[in-house]
């Protein structure tokens, strides 16, 4: 694949005068700072490929910036001319951003011709006028009490963008023309007068103006508001002292408005506070706005306003609760009689509601009763029924006619003339004459209640009346079943909703007025094993709420049966809650934690141990995954590849351990992996939407270099011996099947391809067999030995192993060479039966032993107690490889093959 890639690229290379080309790049171009978006930076043009094809559209585009920025992007001119823009979504400072930017620019074509140029732009300084700091920039409002002293009331500061350093100075001055206020030219700002808020002219508004050296300038407006105190005593403005006001006002009824004002609130709403000083019993008063009002009943008939109708007070007005100003002043009410004693008038009594008031009978005082009566009529009463005849439950106390003798007036009331009717007319007998459907809109309009308002009368002067009302209720009766308003009912909630999220609410209505109390409930459905009750319905309102988390990957829909009844009917519907999907699942791995053991010497780069991660989620597809290591990743040693983008990422080694120069020291790495599912995202959609995270577990524990002292004795030379083990993946079943279904097959095809060359003999060959058999040697010659012989290579080592470490995998001990990586174990002799028991190689190397006894093996070492540089690379220790990964043989050793040494004991 990478030959093809080179084999494209030179033939690009060759074909130069027939592929895409930009021209008038790379370049250099130059632009002002704070450059107006489209302002032209380079145009440049392409050279289309020898097929003509055109610019695929979006093309050419900047992919790459340094640093990276959105101030430019390209505009097109024509099919083959280009122009690079600002865009203005970045501002080009000259004194505080980058002065130059180098802008990778692509294109492609239709058949997928490319080119790559880079564009220089560099940033010009433009001299800029000073700048105001901070909010002086958009204006600045200053505030003065009143009646100050003139002095120093604000200093104004600005900068210029061309002195970054601050040492040039600038001058302020005062642009408007006013005799208030000045400005030195170090920018400080005077009053020169004392303010008085009464007297107006309470805001000023000013101009500053700041110039450079150079005389650019800017400017920015003050605006001076005089502060308000509290400095003037409030003063009345109510004309009137003396009030005349009628007997028997009800409680609370104004009877006065004392008003005032405040010189230091002119032209705002006033705030003052009034309150009566003298006691007194009959009125109070408003304290924020100080209407008096009657407190109790005036009565000029009795008690001491029988004797003085005079009422004195002292109103107190205050601008504040506690100091402050205040103003006092005396106001007088004289109490008038007034006609208040009722006429006279006889009381009766009716088996419904009466409510009476009396008063005690006396010379000169009349007594007024009210009849209220309370009839139930059902809403099919006939038209003619009698409902109440009030002879029988009217009379006159007078004993004697005609001042016994009373009548009746006609009955009246907003909608009851055409409903009710006194028959014969003054007699007292009221009779239904109307409709009173009880859903009638016409009677729902007047709420099925009806007050039909009488007087009863004297028939003789002075004509005291009393008033009867009579209220006509309509008794509602079953009519109509209740019936679920807007089916089909269909709801949609979120998966990630809590507990208590309102789903929908359903309706129920009868037609029968009034309308009773629906409850609500939920007959079936809404369960599952966990919960017997994921929804809630309020009985009240039928609004379903949950009442715990839903799950979309277990349950995306649920039906329910809600029921409604109100006392007399009874209805049912069904309700469809279907459960949208959301990212509330976090990313899973495999495995969650694992334990790790490399040398220090590993190679950077290195898949550590073939490790991999792969990862699964419910709800996120496989390339929204990202990786990161949190905690523990000390020098960031260690990365995964690739980091996004897929389920499944391996573990890498990314810097060298540095223990000898002390930038590491720990040899333990305890790693917390965070997987989260937002690749797919843009930057602005994080924030957005909603993001698991998994974590993962990792232990990985650095082998170290040899810390023990090399010893000058000799040591013994050892033989080592090769053991190969096959050892593959539980997950990698097929392999073994694969390999003895084909090793079946082929030995099918061996022995059906013996069966016919046996019969092929059998049928051309003249000779019989089983005669004249002879050997097949000639006379005098030794037959020769075709017993196998077992050959092994050895090698000798005279290597001195200064080193002890402990093998990560078996946990057993080894000891090695620091210099050439020679690596043996520490106590072969025990382990070695394990060995020849554990493999196939190892069984037969012994029977070849057995069989041979002393007879001498090949060899490569010229003393007779090595092995063979594979087998030395495989005893050497766990890891030790070559390049291309198979075991390799250490470094300064020698091959020899003209000795046979014996077999080690116990090899």
């Amino acid at each position: 694949m990478q030959g093809a890639a080179l084999f494209l690229v030179l033939l690009g290379a060759m074909s130069g005068s027939e592929a895409l080309h930009l021209i008038h790049l790379p370049a250099t171009s130059n632009v002002t700072e704070n450059a107006l978006p489209e302002t032209s930076v380079h145009k440049f043009s392409v050279k289309l490929s020898a097929s003509l094809s055109p610019v695929i559209s979006g093309f050419p585009l900047i992919i790459n910036s340094n640093p990276l920025t959105e101030a430019f992007r390209v505009n097109w001119l024509s099919d083959t001319d280009f122009e690079v823009v600002t865009t203005g979504k970045e501002q080009l400072d000259f004194e505080t951003g980058p002065k130059i930017f180098d802008l990778q620019i692509y294109i492609k074509d239709d058949v997928g011709a490319t080119d790559l140029q880079v564009l220089t732009v560099q940033v010009t300084d433009v001299n800029e006028p000073p700048q105001f700091l901070g909010n002086l920039a958009k204006g600045q409002d200053l505030y003065i009490v009143e009646g100050a002293n003139p002095g120093f009331i604000y200093q104004v500061e600005a900068f210029d963008p061309e002195d970054t350093s601050r040492n040039i100075p600038l001058s302020y001055a005062l642009v408007s023309t006013t005799k208030n206020f000045r400005m030195s030219a170090d920018g400080n700002f005077f009053s020169t007068t004392e303010f008085d808020f009464e007297a107006g002219h309470n805001s000023h508004d000013l101009i500053v103006e700041v110039r450079d050296s150079q005389g650019l300038r800017a400017s920015t407006s003050l605006q001076v508001n005089i502060v308000n105190i509290n400095d003037e005593t409030p003063r009345f403005t109510s004309p009137t002292r003396v009030y005349v006001i009628p007997e028997e006002l009800g409680p609370g009824t104004i009877v006065a408005n004392v008003t005032a004002e405040d010189p230091d609130d002119q032209g705002f709403t006033s705030f003052l506070l009034y309150s009566i000083t003298t006691v007194n019993s009959y009125f109070m008063i408003n304290q924020l706005t100080g209407t008096i009002q009657v407190a109790r009943r005036l009565d000029r008939d009795a008690g001491k306003l029988r004797q003085n109708p005079t009422i004195s007070l002292e109103v107190l007005v205050k601008d504040r609760p506690f100091g402050g100003q205040e103003n006092r002043m005396q106001i007088t009410f004289q109490v008038a009689d007034i006609n208040d004693n009722p006429a006279t008038c006889t009381t009766f009594t009716f088996r419904a509601c009466v409510r009476r008031s009396t008063q005690s009978q006396s010379a000169g005082e009349n007594i007024e009763s009210c009849l209220f009566a309370s009839i139930l009529v059902p809403e099919r009463a006939a038209k003619g029924t009698s409902l109440l005849d009030l002879n029988t439950v009217c009379f006159d106390g007078d004993s004697e006619a005609p001042y016994s003798q009373f009548n009746f007036t006609t009955p009246s009331g907003v909608g009851s003339s055409s409903r009710f009717l006194q028959d014969p007319a003054g007699s007292g007998k009221i009779v239904l004459i109307g409709d009173l459907d009880y859903e009638n809109p016409s009677n729902l309009a007047a709420g099925n209640k009806y007050t039909v308002a009488i007087q009863v009368q004297d028939v003789a002067p002075p004509y005291y009346k009393n008033n009867i009302y009579l209220y006509v209720l309509t008794s509602p009766e079953n009519e109509f079943p209740l019936l679920f308003d807007g089916l089909p009912y269909v709801f949609n909630v979120s998966e990630i909703s809590p507990a208590g999220t309102r789903v929908g609410q359903v309706r129920a209505s009868d037609k029968d007025f009034p309308q009773s109390s629906i409850l609500y409930s939920i007959s079936t459905g809404g369960a599952s094993l966990q919960y017997p009750n994921i929804f809630w319905i309020n009985p009240k309102m039928g609004e379903l709420r949950l009442v715990t988390k839903v799950d979309y990957e277990t349950t995306p829909i649920y039906i329910l049966r809600i029921q409604a009844t109100n006392g007399e009917d009874t209805s049912s519907a069904t309700v469809t809650v279907n459960i949208l999907d959301e990212n509330d699942e976090k990313p899973i791995c495999i495995p969650n934690s694992y334990f790790l053991a490399i040398p220090v010497d590993l190679k950077v780069g290195t898949n550590i141990q073939n490790f991999k991660l792969t990862c699964t989620d419910r709800d996120s597809s496989p390339r929204s995954f990202r990786y990161s290591i949190g905690p523990g990743n000390v020098n960031s040693h260690f990365t995964f590849s690739p980091n996004a983008g897929s389920n499944v990422t391996r573990l890498l080694l990314a810097t060298p351990f540095d223990y000898t120069g002390g930038l590491d020291t720990s040899w333990d790495y305890n790693l917390l992996i965070y997987i989260t599912d937002d690749n797919l995202l843009s930057s602005r959609k994080k924030a957005e939407a909603l993001v698991e995270t998994g974590t993962v577990t990792l232990s990985i524990s650095v082998i170290p270099h040899p810390t023990t002292i090399v010893t000058t004795a000799p040591r013994p030379r050892i033989t080592y011996q090769i053991l190969k083990k096959n050892i593959y993946s539980p997950s990698a079943w097929y392999v073994p099947f694969v390999i003895t279904l084909g090793s079946i097959l082929l030995l099918g095809l061996l022995v059906s391809l013996i069966i016919l060359l046996a019969k092929a003999i059998h049928t051309h060959c003249p000779c019989k067999t089983g005669k004249h058999k002879k050997p097949l040697v000639k006379k005098g010659a030794k037959m020769k030995s075709t017993k196998g012989e077992v050959v092994v290579e050895t090698i000798q080592m005279s290597t001195v192993f200064d080193g002890e470490a402990i093998d990560p995998v078996t946990g057993a001990k080894y000891e090695f060479n620091s210099k050439t990586g020679a690596r043996r174990w520490k106590d072969p002799l025990p382990e070695m039966p394990k060995w020849r028991e554990s493999g196939p190689q190892g069984a037969a190397l012994s029977r070849a032993v057995s069989a041979e006894g002393t007879r001498p093996l090949r060899s490569t070492d010229k003393e007779g107690d090595g092995l063979s540089g594979q087998a030395q690379a495989e005893a050497a220790g766990p890891g030790f490889r070559s390049q291309d990964g198979k075991p390799g043989i250490p470094k300064n050793r020698t091959l020899s093959s003209t000795s046979s040494p014996k077999l080690h004991p116990g090899i």
